[in-house]
């Protein structure tokens, strides 16, 4: 299970509301469904969309890892999720507003499955070394963090951030983290340049709010046609062993890593839509 969530790259949210959303959104080609008992959710709702959680999930297909986004450690809601999640057959469950570790740790073990932490505030960002750590993954929740600092939803203000919880999940030996959301749903060219530049940023990831977004996302999360060709050619001069040039470029050991990088990008799956075919 926790090599299964590392690997994940377009996971879907859906409303833990709208159970009859399930199976669509495990049938739109993500790779994983993500339901959603947080900010989905109404405060009012949140009683009956835990209960009919168990009904809901048993329709899913075995093969589609299904996650469970709890109310944060510090909301009336909390406990109540996490005597749900251990009920449920869950890959993992995501918690958001993440800062300390040691809640992490409580609710890994309380869930009895891996967490993913959902880098939202200052403080989380502070302590991201330690929250990798003490999670299966990260997720970066973009739009509340820009919140928190009062700053502009922008890639270049959010560059500081990002590049952090990248390193922090290098440093902790974890998988690259997955990236906010695009708010965005049918622009797909944006949806696509942002896809672009979180693997620029090291991400290996990203967290989608819409099926129309799998499509561009994935796209935007696959090498070019040029850095595909670039990487053949170099792996092709290693395993020559005569090569110390490629387009005019040494060939090195890291060169040969990145090269080997991008043709694991050109490698991945295109996605789970046949699950409830």
């Amino acid at each position: 299970m926790p090599g299964e969530i590392a690997s994940l790259t377009l996971p879907l949210f859906v409303p833990a509301d709208r159970p009859e959303r399930f199976l669509k959104a495990a049938a739109a080609g993500a790779d994983a469904v993500i339901v959603d008992l947080e900010d989905a959710v109404a405060p009012e709702a949140k009683a009956a969309s835990r209960d009919l959680l168990v009904k809901g999930l048993a329709a899913m297909p075995q093969a589609m890892p299904v996650l469970l986004r709890i109310n944060g450690t510090d909301t009336e809601w909390h406990e109540a999720d996490i005597e749900a999640a251990r009920r449920l057959p869950l890959a993992a469950v995501m918690v958001p507003k993440a800062e300390e570790p040691a809640d992490l740790h409580r609710v890994a073990d309380r869930c009895g499955c891996p967490v993913i932490a959902l880098i939202e505030s200052a403080a989380g960002l502070h302590r991201a070394v330690g929250i990798a750590g003490a999670s299966e993954r990260m997720a970066f929740g973009s739009i509340d963090f820009a919140a928190d600092l009062a700053i502009a939803h922008t890639r270049q203000s959010l560059l500081m951030a990002r590049s952090t919880l990248v390193m922090a999940a290098r440093i902790a030996g974890k998988a690259a983290p997955l990236d906010g959301v695009t708010t965005a749903i049918q622009d797909a060219g944006l949806i696509a340049e942002d896809c672009a530049h979180a693997v620029e940023l090291g991400f290996s990831g990203k967290l989608l709010i819409h099926p129309a977004q799998i499509a561009p996302a994935r796209r935007g999360f696959e090498p070019s046609q040029d850095e595909v060709g670039w990487a053949k050619r170099v792996l092709a001069a290693q395993a020559d062993g005569a090569a110390v040039r490629v387009d005019g470029a040494m060939v090195d050991a890291p060169v040969v890593q990145r090269a080997r990088q991008i043709m694991a990008r050109h490698a991945m799956p295109a996605g789970r839509s046949d699950l409830c075919q």
